[in-house]
């Protein structure tokens, strides 16, 4: 067995851009104190994702910049690997993405959004492209929220070309009125979790979901196993880190090998 100690940020909805980085910089220390080799956020986190009724404000390259050099550092000193969901402006298009950071401060690179949600179409537009990342012996891919749960083929990309786990940053809050989960992927909760499971026993990889904590949220962050079962989650509208302990071996992408529908 050769075991990866990861971590979900499950953290409530920054309140202004300045707290998202506070807030952000606060869930890497103490996953460095869990001894966390990589941390995971939800969606957009820094400055906080646009719509469902967030008063977010205008897109600022120079305050994106700032924030990223200060979770670099954060990074560095926690000495771990982050996968921060955020923004940023390409060609004066604004691009839901996740920001991979090394645990030396380095920047990896980033994996943009690029299957939207149609409700998106008008604050977001689509990136391209496909990468994945490592982190000492954990090779991992991104996948944003809708593409994930609606478009299979993005996470066997990644383990097509050798990702042991998927990670998932999402954003999903209750709905007025809306049903509230007790347990994960119950029957009678949303279809979201069950393709969490889904993706994780179609490709023989882990596959690792990330929300915001929020009462009433339909949705929580959870790890799946390769073989699609559970292997834990956070209780619903809980803030805190979910810690995992994965087993690289276990992840053998068997499953996503021998697809032949998918190229490349």
């Amino acid at each position: 067995m050769d075991t990866f100690r990861i971590a979900l940020a499950n953290i409530r909805y920054p309140a202004t851009p300045e707290e998202s980085v506070t807030l952000a910089e606060q869930a890497i220390a103490q996953a460095s104190i869990e001894r966390v080799g990589l941390i995971c956020f939800p969606e957009c986190f820094i400055p906080g994702y646009r719509g469902l009724r967030k008063q977010t404000p205008p897109p600022d390259p120079a305050f994106l910049e700032r924030a990223w050099s200060a979770i670099a550092a954060a990074a560095a000193k926690a000495t771990l690997a982050v996968v921060l969901g955020t923004e940023r402006i390409v060609d004066d298009a604004l691009l839901a993405t996740a920001l991979v950071v090394n645990r030396d401060g380095t920047i990896a690179g980033f994996q943009d959004k690029v299957q939207l949600d149609p409700s998106e179409d008008g604050i977001y537009s689509p990136g391209s492209g496909r990468r994945v990342f490592q982190t000492g012996p954990l090779t991992f891919g991104v996948v944003i929220c809708h593409e994930g749960w609606r478009y299979p083929e993005t996470v066997r990309w990644a383990v097509r070309h050798g990702a042991h786990i998927v990670f998932h940053p999402h954003l999903h809050e209750a709905e007025p009125g809306g049903y509230r989960p007790s347990s994960f992927a119950d029957p009678a909760n949303s279809f979201h979790e069950k393709a969490a499971l889904c993706r994780a026993a179609e490709n023989t990889c882990y596959f690792a979901t990330v929300n915001v904590a929020s009462d009433g949220s339909p949705t929580t962050s959870a790890v799946v196993r390769p073989d699609g079962t559970l292997l834990s989650y956070q209780p619903y509208g809980k803030q805190g880190l979910l810690l995992a302990d994965i087993d690289i071996t276990a992840a053998t992408g068997l499953l996503a090998a021998r697809c032949k529908s998918v190229s490349g």
